[in-house]
C-alpha cells in the first residue's frame, strides 16, 4: 500500500500544557501547526481532579477542563488538533531537511519542516489494584501538585530517592504526619536529603516496608503496609498516598536519533529547546526531569514554538541568499 503523505510547517507531537502552549504560539506565528494528541489527550493533567497552582485560576480548575480550554485556545488561532499517535519518526540531520512521522502504525505519513516534541513523561505507579482504583481519590504521583489538599492530615509516601525525600519534606511542612515507606533497609537519596528527612520530627521512615493494599472505597482512608522481611502487616489511617518512585519519559520512538540521558529524557541545548538535530525541539516533561509542573511545561512549549519560528526564518533567509 502506498504512503499517504501530508506536508506541514510544524508538527507538534503530544498535547498537555507544553503541546497546547506550543500550538498557541506556533499558530499565532503563522506556522500552521498540526498537533497529534497521543493516546492520552491532555496528558497527565487529565488524571488530576484539581489544579490550584496554575496562574490565572484563582478558584482552581479541574485538569480535564483546563486541557479542553487550552485545546480550544490553540484551535482558535488555527491549530489543527487530531486524536492519534505518532508511532515512528525519521528525523533529518540536515538544516532545512524534512522530518517524517508515521501515524498510528499506518501508511499515513506527516512530513514536517519542524517538529516540537511534547510527549511528556509517565509517572511510575505500584500497579496494585487498590492503588489504581483510588488514583485521583487520594493516590497521587505529585506532592507539590496535590499536597495542599491534605494540609493538617496524615499521609504516606512511597520512595527512597532524592525526589521522594524532597516530597516527604514538602509534605511534612503542611501535613500532620508523613509516613515514608522505603522498600530496602536504606535510602538511595543523597546524604543531605536523608539528613533533611531525619531532622523532621513528623516524618516516620519505615524501612523494608511496602504497600500491601490502599484502604478505602471512593477515597483513601488508610494503608496496609507489609514488612518484606518478616511478612508482618500493619494498618495505618491516612487520607493521601503519594507515589515517588520515578517517571518514565515518553521518548522511546526517538531513541537512536535524538540525544537523551540514561533515563530517556531528551537533552536540549543550553536554555533553549533545541535538540541535537536541526528543526527538532523538545518541551515539557519529555526533557524536564527537575520541575515537572504544568506551568513550567507551558513555558517550554512557548520556548519551543519561538525556537521553531526562528529556525524557519533562518532557513528561509539562507535560501534567499543562495
Amino acid at each position: 500500500m502506498s504512503e499517504q503523505i501530508e506536508r506541514v510547517k510544524t508538527l507538534i507531537i503530544g498535547s498537555g500544557p507544553a503541546g497546547y502552549t506550543a500550538a498557541i504560539y506556533a499558530a499565532r506565528a503563522d506556522l500552521k501547526p498540526l498537533l497529534y494528541t497521543g493516546m492520552e489527550p491532555g496528558g497527565q493533567l487529565t488524571t488530576t481532579t484539581e489544579v490550584d497552582n496554575f496562574p490565572g485560576y484563582p478558584e482552581g480548575i479541574d485538569g480535564p477542563t483546563m486541557m479542553v480550554q487550552l485545546q480550544q485556545q490553540a484551535e482558535r488561532f488555527g491549530t489543527e488538533v487530531r486524536i492519534g499517535m505518532v508511532t515512528a519518526v525519521e528525523l533529518s540531520k540536515e538544516v532545512g531537511g524534512i522530518h517524517r512521522a508515521t501515524i498510528d502504525d499506518s501508511d499515513k505519513v506527516i512530513e514536517a519542516e519542524t517538529i516540537i516534541i511534547s510527549t511528556g513523561a509517565t509517572a511510575k505507579y505500584l500497579n496494585i489494584p487498590s492503588e489504581q482504583k483510588l488514583r485521583g481519590g487520594g493516590v497521587s504521583a505529585c506532592a507539590v501538585c496535590d499536597g495542599f489538599f491534605y494540609k493538617g492530615q496524615d499521609v504516606a509516601i512511597v520512595g527512597a530517592g532524592d525526589t521522594a525525600a524532597e516530597e516527604a519534606s514538602y509534605l511534612a511542612n503542611i501535613c500532620n504526619k508523613v509516613t515514608m515507606l522505603v522498600r530496602k533497609d536504606y535510602m538511595r537519596a543523597s546524604k543531605a536529603m536523608q539528613h533533611r528527612v531525619n531532622s523532621l520530627k513528623n516524618i516516620e521512615v519505615r524501612y523494608n516496608t511496602e504497600v500491601d493494599e490502599v484502604l478505602g472505597d471512593q477515597v483513601v482512608e488508610g494503608l496496609r503496609m507489609v514488612n518484606n522481611q518478616t511478612g508482618e502487616k500493619e494498618d495505618i489511617a491516612i487520607t493521601g498516598l503519594f507515589i515517588a518512585i520515578g517517571h518514565k519519559p515518553n521518548t522511546d520512538i526517538f531513541k537512536g536519533q535524538l540525544d537523551m540521558d540514561e533515563t530517556g529524557y531528551l537533552i536540549t541545548e543550553g536554555k533553549s529547546t533545541k535538540t541535537n538535530l536541526p528543526g527538532v525541539f523538545a518541551s515539557g516533561d519529555a526533557q524536564d526531569k527537575e520541575y515537572r509542573q504544568a506551568v513550567t511545561a507551558a513555558g517550554t512549549g512557548c520556548m519551543a514554538a519561538l525556537d521553531a519560528e526562528r529556525y524557519l526564518a533562518s532557513v528561509e533567509t539562507a535560501e534567499e541568499v543562495v
